[in-house]
């Protein structure tokens, strides 16, 4: 079974490569199909911007298409950056990570510990040629610390500390990570699917 990500985000395509490579998928990505079109998320929802992503990468490739829109979610903040996780800082245009977290640090200078819990969320949308579609989510609970630690990763994982733990994300290795991360809980769900569903036999 062939599915396309719905990303050019190297980073991402690693992360769900290394999680579902127990399943015999073929994985493409939009390298794979230079002609389709840039896809604007411009949803107010994780689950909007991933259905919108996967449904268009999908009529554009004629296969099924899986997209992830993920983001961070702080107590404190209200909720932000939520779907603006990417685009955070006003000059973080394209996702520039170290930008988005020390905007992130400044906006939490003051607020003490009980106040500075967060939590990962991630939607994967799977969207087939038939214009049906699935979704599936995932959380990652924890908190922000007071500064970057760590050189793995990427995003908001050097300044993120999951719940039950010391280190953040940036200095797990990639196993502990996926253990633990949105994304990986969401894969986790997307490939019971896989499994059980007559697509999945079939192919």
């Amino acid at each position: 079974m062939d599915i396309v990500l719905a990303t050019r985000n190297k980073k991402k395509i690693e992360e769900i490569k290394r999680i579902i490579v127990d399943l015999p998928i073929t994985i493409l990505s939009l390298e794979d199909y230079p002609d389709c079109p840039e896809v604007v998320e411009d949803k107010d929802t994780f689950e909007g911007n991933a259905v919108k992503k996967a449904v268009e990468v999908c009529r554009c490739t004629g296969k099924p298409a899986l997209a992830d829109d993920s983001g961070l979610e702080v107590d404190a903040l209200g909720g932000a950056p939520g779907v603006y996780s990417a685009r955070y800082a006003p000059d973080a245009s394209g996702g520039n990570d170290p930008k988005n977290y020390e905007k992130l640090l400044l906006d939490l200078k003051h607020a003490p510990d009980e106040q500075r819990g967060a939590r990962f969320v991630c939607c994967l949308a799977l969207a087939f040629p038939d214009g049906g579609f699935k979704t599936f989510f995932g959380y990652a609970p924890g908190r922000i610390g007071r500064e970057p630690r760590g050189k793995r990763g990427f995003g908001y994982d050097p300044v993120f500390i999951p719940k039950g733990h010391g280190p953040t994300f940036a200095e797990m290795t990639a196993e502990e990570k996926d253990r633990l991360s949105h994304r990986g809980k969401a894969i986790e769900k997307l490939s019971e699917f896989l499994r059980s569903s007559v697509v999945y036999k079939q192919n």
